[in-house]
């Protein structure tokens, strides 16, 4: 991995060097448009409208219009600000870690150590675990102060920057201010369903299926150009847009049958045999009390002949 920023991390008169790294990664395949008429390729380019010449994007600068005039920033400027030139991660304060809703969460960048020593970096991680404390944050970082939460990830330290509050959206949805009356037996059904998909968290068990079809596809297509068969690579799909729930306590009351359906045809064969073998074996015994109450007409006979 490069390293994207490197700094440290300030909290009172602790300096912890950290070096500051990218946590996440793209793993879509890459796909660029071309003409649909004769596959050629579409690039867009960058073209001064004064003189209509292709500008390379080493001498391209922002700017800022008002409406009347233009005010050309360079990248000089951009890193003049006080702001910019700062190296640090200020700890504003230290919060509870479940106060901080996940909407807000941006990127998440890993935090290695950067001096000879680590003890200031694994004493600021112990503390956090210990006190199951997130520190937020300020810094600035490609062009513009994050405000961001700094915790604990296994054995290192990660920031995951934040959206402003003014950036998350409200939910002002007109349907969910009606009145909805949910019965005890919808609720105890739903419960139910919910307890038959109860599982660890595993991501591992978890892949792109979209990205693995687009390289099936791909493959697909330059073995066997554009007559490729798609129905055949893939084989027919079945139809899963259903239509809309009526019957709320059906729709449960058949998932959750979906979901037991093979137990429960386990155990209805289990109890199946079990009766047939109680029944058989109810109709072996009888024999053997018969038996046994011939046993003393047998005896009284023995002992008829020998009293003679």
């Amino acid at each position: 991995m490069r390293a994207v920023w490197k700094g440290a991390v300030t909290f009172g008169l602790v300096n912890v060097p950290v070096k500051l790294y990218s946590a996440t990664e793209d793993h879509d395949v890459s796909l660029h448009q071309v003409h649909d008429a004769d596959g050629g390729r579409i690039r867009y380019q960058r073209i001064c409208e004064i003189d209509g010449q292709v500008v390379e994007y080493k001498n391209i600068d922002k700017a800022y219009d008002d409406g009347e005039r233009t005010v050309v920033i360079t990248d000089e400027d951009l890193k003049s600000l006080p702001a910019e030139r700062s190296r640090e991660i200020e700890v504003v304060e230290f919060v509870p870690t479940d106060q901080i809703d996940p909407i807000m969460f941006d990127r998440s960048y890993y935090l290695e150590p950067d001096s000879a020593s680590s003890k200031a970096y694994v004493l600021l991680r112990e503390t956090l675990e210990s006190t199951d404390r997130t520190a937020i944050v300020r810094m600035a970082l490609r062009q513009k102060t994050r405000l961001a939460a700094l915790r604990v990830h296994g054995k290192v330290l990660m920031v995951q920057t934040l959206l402003w509050s003014d950036e998350v959206r409200q939910a002002a949805f007109p349907a969910l201010d009606e009145a909805v009356k949910v019965t005890a037996k919808e609720l105890e059904l739903s419960k139910q369903l919910v307890e038959s998909l109860v599982a660890e968290f595993e991501p591992d068990q978890y892949v792109d299926e979209y990205q693995q079809e687009l390289r099936t596809l791909i493959a697909a297509k330059l073995e066997q150009g554009d007559a490729l068969d798609t129905a055949a690579t893939f084989g027919e799909q079945p139809d899963e847009t259903g239509g809309e729930v009526i019957d709320l306590m059906e729709a449960l009351r058949r998932s959750i049958a979906s979901k037991r359906g093979g137990a429960d045809a386990a155990d209805d064969e289990s109890e199946g045999s079990s009766a047939k073998a109680s029944a058989g074996g109810a109709a072996a015994k009888k024999p053997k009390s018969a038996k046994k109450s011939e046993k003393p007409a047998s005896e009284k006979s023995k002992a008829r002949k020998a009293a003679s």
